[in-house]
């Protein structure tokens, strides 16, 4: 079969022009989490254990900010299709309101009771203590990446996909310089160990968001809306709306609090298991952001398409992507190799620590066709048309019946090797990814919904 067979015209420069801007985003983000975790690192498996669970409130709001980001990206995907700016604005004020409430929530929840939030998925005394001083500080950046987030996926949805990326990049770069001068202190900068990771965080999400908004609106972006258009929504419009999104938020809600009790089982199987996974999960998102990115991407095609009439093309499209995504990942995730063999040099933890961040490594490196399958029909395909109901059922309940109940069994009741129930978890990947074929190929996912 040739080239052009397999690829429809044009594919891979329009690949490359939306993804490689996301992808190297997510790069830059993934380097400096690294850069994060390993000078976190240098203080031992405690401070390790406690900014990862200390992350964990953060990760489940991420969700659910991803959810409604998601869910109003479909929607501004599909206009843009049609050059409907003001139901983009519209959009982008609806998605705005709800991420902001519920990110003021979680800063609230967590800047009152940062003990008992850490308490939930750990019974170190040491691990609750540290977490909860890094949550109570870290917790006032969130309000501000509800509004970076939203902003950032409604320009990639209009296909501004250079401006998110050099904000992240600006953003992670302050913060990995304050990481440093806060965590081990230097001149009157004073050491503030896991408290200074939390500080840099808050003032690196400042700064990526005045880059965002300022060049934005200065550029006039399409999603640059004003106050009047922000809050142009209503009722009706916010009733279609949330029966599109209401599952994406629902699909991200529980697949993050899902993933945030896997981390609770690690956790309760103890310091050295948590921090294993900690590892694994860390050296992960460097491979990982490669399908991010073409998932995003996905996403962004087939919704134009959708929203510009082109219905046969959306299909092309969808089918290209699902076998595309697989073999991407079969030769990335061969990068995992030789990146569990550099933990020593990168954690200065125990080496029965490193051979479980290892071995599961290794598991994940197994899963990777199956994970961007899976991904590329929940992200990219269904959500992209509309179909966020069957999306949200394929991905949380594999996750709530098949991959909790098994990793419960086999790490706290069989009491099996930390690797072990890890890769007892991700059984769930190959019944998604039966799932998704057989939704993708009855093209039932396919729903115009800005008509």
């Amino acid at each position: 079969m040739t080239r052009e067979r397999l690829l429809p015209p044009h594919f891979s420069r329009t690949l490359l022009t939306i993804a490689l801007p996301i992808i190297l985003q997510n790069l830059m983000q993934s380097l400096v989490n690294m850069l994060d975790t390993i000078m976190v690192g240098q203080l031992g498996a405690v401070a390790i254990a406690a900014v990862g669970l200390g992350n964990q409130i953060f990760f489940l709001l991420n969700m659910i900010l991803f959810g409604i980001s998601s869910g109003a990206a479909i929607f501004v995907a599909q206009y843009w299709g049609k050059r409907d700016i003001a139901g983009v604005r519209r959009t982008l004020g609806l998605a705005l309101t709800l991420a902001a409430v519920v990110a003021t929530l979680f800063m609230l929840a967590a800047m009152t009771a940062p003990y008992f939030l850490i308490g939930l998925y750990s019974n170190d005394p040491l691990v609750i203590q540290e977490g909860g001083k890094y949550l109570q500080l870290v917790a006032i950046s969130y309000p501000i990446t509800a509004i970076s987030f939203v902003y950032a996926q409604a320009f990639r949805s209009t296909e501004h996909v250079r401006l998110p990326m050099v904000a992240t990049l600006i953003s992670l770069t302050a913060n990995a310089i304050l990481n440093y001068l806060l965590i081990f202190g230097m001149g009157f900068f004073p050491a503030m160990g896991v408290q200074g990771a939390a500080v840099a965080t808050v003032v690196s999400r400042t700064i990526e968001l005045i880059i965002l908004m300022g060049i934005g609106y200065k550029k006039k972006y399409e999603a640059a809306a004003n106050l009047r258009e922000i809050l142009s929504f209503d009722t009706g419009f916010a009733g279609r709306y949330m029966r599109v999104a209401l599952p994406v938020i629902f699909n991200e809600t529980f697949w993050g609090l899902g993933i945030t009790l896997q981390n609770s089982i690690f956790s309760h199987a103890g310091t050295d298991a948590i921090s294993a996974f900690n590892i694994c999960s860390t050296i992960s998102q460097l491979t990982w952001i490669f399908f991010i990115g073409t998932g995003s991407a996905a996403a962004i095609i087939i919704g134009k398409q959708i929203g510009a009439g082109q219905r046969e093309a959306a299909i092309k499209s969808a089918n290209t992507f699902s076998w595309f995504m697989p073999a991407l990942a079969a030769v990335v995730s061969i990068a995992l190799i030789p990146l569990s063999m550099l933990l020593p040099i990168f954690f200065d933890v125990e080496e029965e620590i490193l051979r479980q961040a290892r071995m599961m490594l290794m598991v994940l490196m197994v899963s990777y066709p199956f994970k961007s399958f899976n991904m590329c029909i929940i992200v990219g395909v269904c959500r992209s048309g509309g179909d966020t109901i069957f999306a949200a059922i394929m991905d949380v309940l594999t996750l709530w019946v098949v991959a909790l109940p098994i990793g419960y069994i086999t790490a706290l009741v069989l009491g099996l090797e930390p690797w072990m129930a890890y890769a007892f978890i991700l059984a769930e990947e190959p019944i998604k990814t039966i799932m998704g074929f057989i939704r993708l190929r009855s093209q039932k996912w396919l729903h115009d919904v800005t008509k």
